[in-house]
């Protein structure tokens, strides 16, 4: 199973999401080929109803605590309430270290 398809069935089963996008963006990185560090997740869920973005955050991490400590260098988190979703995040920016400039 692949990292990515580990953390989407991890947030599933934590946050019961209405969306869920869990992309691997290790390829827009200077980062050895096939590598799994960094990931783009978009997650619509009402358990982030009334939570400030920093709480939103720290329960994605709790949820991601193994894998966190492992082998994710990065996540970009996009986290929404289903009245904040507006069916679509924006773009994790361009990587400009470690050679990729």
């Amino acid at each position: 199973m692949s990292l990515a398809v580990q953390i989407e069935q991890k947030l599933s089963d934590a946050f019961a999401p209405q969306h869920i996008e869990v992309q691997c963006e290790s390829h827009l990185h200077n980062v050895p080929a096939g590598a799994e560090m960094h990931f783009r997740v978009v997650l619509v869920s009402d358990a982030f109803e009334g939570l400030r973005k920093v709480h939103r955050h720290q329960r994605v991490y709790a949820a991601l605590a193994e894998e966190m400590a492992g082998p994710v260098h990065a996540l970009a988190l996009h986290l929404y309430t289903p009245e904040e979703w507006r069916g679509q995040a924006p773009d994790s920016p361009q990587c400009l270290g470690g050679g990729k400039k």
